[in-house]
Formats: C-alpha cells, structure tokens, sequence
C-alpha cells in the first residue's frame, strides 16, 4: 500500500493545486465553487492509474475543467434569479501575483466580470487558451470539441471579449495613483477630484446579492456615479473608512463601516482615469478578503 505522503497520484495533484483551483475559479468566479471542483477533481483523479497519464498537469486541467464546466451550468441557473448585477468573488493575493501583470490583468474583477457575458464553452476555451496558454489540442480535449472547432471558439471568444476591454490596461503604477487619489478625495469629500479622476463616462457595478443596498442595473457616467455613492453612503449611516489592498492582483479599496467591512472596490483603469468601479457587497463573497489566497497560472 502506498504511503499517502509519497502517494504520486496525491503529490501531481498537490503540485498543481494552485493552478487547478485558479483555472476553476476563472471559469466561475466563486471560490466556493472552485473548491467544490477541485473536490470532484480529486475523486476522479484518484481513479486513474497514474502509470497510464503522459501529462499529468495537463490530465488534472482537463478534469478539472470538465467539472467547472458542468458548475457553470448550475451556477448560470442561480445567477437567472439573483438580485442585481452579478460580480466575481474578490481574491486576497499575494505580492507575486501582481508582479505577473498577465495574470493579473486576467484575474481582475473587471474582466472577470466581461466574461460573464460568454457562454460557458467560451468562457472555458478563453480561459484555458488566453490565460493558460493551452494548445487547442489539450483544450479540445477538454471540453470534448474537434482542435478546429475549439479554435473557432477561441477567436469569437476573444473577439467578444477585446471588444470590451481595455486597449491599454494601465500599469500597476497607473492604477495605484489612481487608486490613491480617488480614496483621498472619496475620505475628504473633494468631489472636482474625484471628477477629475473618473472618466466622463464611468460605469459603477455593485453587487449586494439582495442582502446589502446595491444599484439594480450598472450606473453610467461621472455625475450619475457620484451622486449614487454619496446616496448610498449617506443611507448606510455611521463611520466609513477605506483602506488599500490588492485583489485579484490589483489594487483595491476595503471599505469599512465602524470597523466591520462593508465590501471591496476595484478598478479599471485607462489613461490614469477610473472607467470601471466594482463594488461587491454580498457579505457571502467577502469571505476571501483578509487572508491570502494562493493563485497560479503554471
């Protein structure tokens, strides 16, 4: 019998954990959800003969996309009936996730948020080609296509999404000045800078999932935005403090109300202006943001 510790079905599975989990959550953007994957890759990966897998990160890939796969579908149900916008779960991470700038363009809640608007093949063929740099061989295993078709899925998909996203994405010191120069005013009530740092025509996103107040329909332009947050800061009452993080491997504010957070907001930045704001505020996706969760893209 072998020993569990050196077991090499536990010791591939646990050398690609990482990758795994981040490949299911940019699929789903839940955490819970791409630990409840990784938990239905593992029962199946146990299964295998390992002396029969070439590749065992690539076998592990095509698993675990399968069952991301079928979440999806059960998610893309749960989201019909949920209360407003729908954002991704926001991500503590690391220093090093941030270095790795295509990685951390990929994870954040902006694109994360664009993806929503594929089809769950389109979104997995995207994710798996885009940001995992898999050839469409081991994609069109994946997702039980022909290598012709899954490449015709990744050129709509990739089409679908540059279509809505940033041509230049700001470097990471572009976005941070913006950052800090939107918490300062948002702390001093400074609005001519925070017009100054908002694009003419910004779009704010909140997500209360019907627990917290949040805009039913995204909220567009500079004017409309400010007057929607400083209505909503003045309904909620109490004392507001922001403090910076980094999600998803961008810059973010926390923002807290007398101590207790009360939801994070990201950024899209283009030209050293804010065109995006995300604030998540269903306390069911704020459950990630105080300790750091480990990501790979290798």
């Amino acid at each position: 019998m072998n020993d569990p510790v050196h077991d090499p079905a536990t010791e591939s599975f646990v050398a690609h954990r990482d990758l795994l989990f981040t490949v299911a959550y940019e699929m789903i953007g839940s955490a819970a959800d791409a630990e409840d994957v990784l938990q239905e890759t593992w029962l199946r990966w146990v299964k295998v003969a390992p002396d029969q897998i070439r590749d065992p990160r690539a076998y592990l890939v095509r698993i675990t996309t399968r069952q991301a796969l079928n979440r999806l579908r059960t998610v893309k149900r749960r989201k019909e009936n949920y209360v407003g916008p729908w954002l991704p779960e926001p991500l503590l991470t690391s220093p090093d996730v941030a270095e790795d700038a295509e990685l951390s363009e990929n994870l954040s809640l902006a694109l994360l948020y664009v993806l929503e608007t594929l089809s769950p093949t389109e979104r997995a063929v995207f994710v798996l080609h885009e940001v995992f740099d898999f050839g469409y061989e081991d994609i069109a295993a994946a997702i039980g296509k022909t290598p012709a078709a899954a490449r015709q899925i990744a050129y709509r998909a990739r089409r679908h999404v540059d279509a809505r996203r940033p041509r230049t994405p700001a470097s990471p010191q572009q976005a941070r000045a913006a950052l800090d120069s939107f918490r300062s005013a948002l702390e001093t009530g400074d609005v001519q800078t925070l017009l100054d740092v908002l694009a003419p025509d910004v779009v704010f996103v909140s997500d209360g999932g019907g627990l917290k107040l949040a805009a039913l329909k995204p909220v567009e332009g500079a004017d409309k935005v400010l007057r929607y947050m400083a209505g909503s800061l003045g309904k909620a009452g109490g004392n507001f403090t922001s403090d910076t993080t980094t999600v998803n491997g961008n810059p973010a504010l926390v923002l807290r109300l007398d101590g207790v957070i009360d939801g994070v907001l990201a950024f899209r930045v283009e030209d050293g202006r804010v065109t995006g704001l995300y604030y998540v505020r269903n306390p069911d996706k704020l459950t990630r943001v105080e300790s750091e969760t480990p990501l790979a893209s290798r």
